[in-house]
């Protein structure tokens, strides 16, 4: 995605704030040589905003001219108006090593025996996978195929099969679930419905046991 930004000459509270009034968002470019000060169109940032890609791909800033490789990094909003308040982007090239959250998109999910067959209800427990690679490498999102889940069947971290260059970040031992296909909830409650009964059972068998010691 190619976006335009424009060189920001005032920096402070007071300058940030002409800016917001008057429809620009304040921002910095940082990495690969001196940050430099910028300042964006508020509408067409906002709608930016929106798009996937723009949080986990390369793009393509121009600006003064010159189109350079940057990264999103950080953006701040305003606490409860549809307001962005300042943004950060990574200057990168080829030899740049990320760390960077990636989206994760599921499919075949309708077509696994877990679903289609076993009418499993399936947990997308994590949406987004951190990887580690080169910003050349940096894939928009990782497509993860659901079409072999079975019944009870967990997916982890350590399970995916991730493109060349492209390495899940793990913090320590931790090997997370991605996706996990619960049985449906009417088995549930039929597994559990004997423990209930056998439970109001017993007083029953007390009692009758209480008016034979009676006589």
């Amino acid at each position: 995605m190619k976006f335009v930004a424009f060189e920001r000459t005032q920096q402070g509270t007071g300058a940030s704030r002409r800016l917001r009034n008057a429809n620009k968002v304040p921002g910095i470019v940082y990495g690969a040589g001196t940050p430099a000060m910028i300042e964006l169109d508020h509408n067409a940032l906002f709608h930016a905003l929106k798009k996937e890609a723009f949080h986990s791909s390369i793009l393509e800033m121009e600006l003064s001219g010159n189109v350079q490789k940057v990264l999103l990094r950080d953006y701040q909003m305003h606490p409860w108006k549809q307001i962005i308040l300042h943004i950060d982007f990574q200057r990168v090239d080829e030899t740049t090593r990320l760390h960077k959250k990636v989206p994760l998109h599921f499919v075949n999910e309708e077509n696994s025996v877990a679903v289609k067959t076993d009418k499993c209800l399936v947990n997308h427990v994590q949406t987004e996978l951190e990887v580690e690679c080169l910003a050349s490498e940096l894939p928009e999102f990782i497509t993860i195929d659901l079409g072999h889940l079975v019944k009870g069947q967990s997916i982890h971290v350590a399970d995916l099969k991730l493109p060349d260059g492209i390495k899940a970040v793990r913090h320590g031992t931790l090997n997370p679930v991605i996706v996990s296909a619960n049985p449906p909830r009417v088995e549930e409650e039929a597994a559990a419905a004997p423990v209930v009964v056998a439970a109001a059972a017993a007083p029953t068998k007390a009692k009758k046991t209480e008016k034979q010691n009676k006589k």
